[in-house]
Formats: C-alpha cells, sequence, structure tokens
C-alpha cells in the first residue's frame, strides 16, 4: 500500500505558538507597527490569535489579521482584513507576505498605533509589508510531517517485532487495542512513505493487515 494524500507531504510551519507568539515592531512615521505570528493549524487558531492582540493592545486603532490555515498554497483555509484601514492596504499585503514566505500553518496580526501622519494608500501598502516581511525574517521555523491516521493489525506474536518495523520506516505510534483476534496498532505514518505491508508481512509468523483509522 502506498500511503498518499493531497498537497505536499511535509513543509516549514513556525515554532511560535498562540501562546507565545513570535513578535516584531517596526516605526514608519511615528505610527507603530507591532506584528505577532504564530502557528495556526485552523481558522479558530488564526482567530484567537486575533482576539489575544486585541486584549493586548486594546487602544490600538486597528488590528489587521492574515492567515493560511494549512499547507502552502493553501485555497480555502485562508483570510485577511484591513480593519478599518482604506481597502487593500493592510489585509492582502500581509497575506501575500505570507503566502510568498512558502511557509504553512500561518497567521499573523498587525496592531497599528496611529502617529498623527497619514501615509497615504501606498504607504500604507508599504508599512505593513514591510511589518510582515521583517517578523518572517527573524521567525522559527521546523519541519512538519503530514501524517496518515491508519490501523495495522497483527498477531499477538508479532507486535514487538511490527512495532520496530514501522519505528524504522518512520511511523509513530499513537495507540494499541488488544482484541481477541490480535493486536490493532494506530499508527501516524508519514503521507509521503509508502507503507509496504508485504515487506512487513514477511517479517512476522503470522500476517499483517492494514485498514483505515
Amino acid at each position: 500500500m502506498s500511503a498518499s494524500t493531497h498537497g505536499p507531504t511535509c513543509f516549514k510551519v513556525p515554532v511560535a505558538t498562540l501562546d507565545e507568539p513570535h513578535t516584531h515592531e517596526i516605526e514608519v512615521t511615528k505610527s507603530r507597527f507591532i506584528t505577532w505570528i504564530a502557528r495556526c493549524s485552523t481558522p479558530d487558531d488564526a482567530h484567537l490569535l486575533l482576539e489575544l492582540a486585541r486584549d493586548a493592545y486594546p487602544d490600538a486603532r486597528h488590528h489587521c489579521p492574515a492567515f493560511i490555515a494549512g499547507p502552502p498554497g493553501e485555497q480555502v483555509d485562508i483570510g485577511f482584513s484591513d480593519d478599518g484601514e482604506p481597502g487593500g492596504t493592510a489585509g492582502r499585503p500581509m497575506f501575500q507576505a505570507i503566502d510568498g514566505s512558502g511557509l504553512g500553518e500561518i497567521g499573523c496580526v498587525v496592531i497599528r498605533y496611529f502617529g498623527g501622519i497619514k501615509l497615504g494608500t501606498g504607504g500604507l501598502v508599504r508599512a505593513y509589508t514591510k511589518a510582515v516581511l521583517q517578523a518572517l525574517d527573524t521567525l522559527p521555523t521546523e519541519e512538519y510531517v503530514v501524517r496518515l491516521s491508519l490501523t495495522l493489525c497483527v498477531d499477538f506474536s508479532d507486535e514487538h517485532s511490527a512495532r520496530y518495523w514501522c519505528e524504522q520506516q518512520g511511523g509513530q505510534i499513537s495507540g494499541v487495542d488488544y482484541g481477541a483476534d490480535g493486536v490493532q496498532l494506530a499508527l501516524a505514518w508519514p503521507a509521503g512513505t509508502p507503507l509496504d505491508i508485504d515487506a512487513l508481512s514477511r517479517q512476522l509468523h503470522g500476517t499483517a493487515s492494514l485498514k483505515d483509522a
């Protein structure tokens, strides 16, 4: 069996969490632009990041979000908002910056404190873009491996051998169930790695079978 999934099987994501977002601040013509970036696996994560930013900076004039809650190139779970800035001057350039980064599962919020001098539409686009790009420059990232949830069924006597084989192939055992007919191992299997059930069976005393979790 070949484990497969739609989209990339691994990609880089922010290390920063919702509890401890990555932050960066710039000043443009007396306006402060404070950028928060965190890993956001779902749109709900991105909405929570925005709420946390609003709570942390309640007196700021604008809290502009942008997010990609999926792999790079995600077309569905994405979003952005200008939050009162002129249309197209904040959220969209922010989104274009994170989209161009090649990162997945990323959310950002730029908090703006108005400095009393209007920047104009072009100035706002440049400022919001700069705020995100500079934050991305110092953002710690890590490799995320997409995994499929599968169930491997083996005889009781083969559990140890099956566990060892799966771990050698990069699989992770996330659970086990002992039934009357044998052992069911819950697998988190790398989506880009073929799972050769025949190769495993040749190393066991009994047989191995696979089913979707």
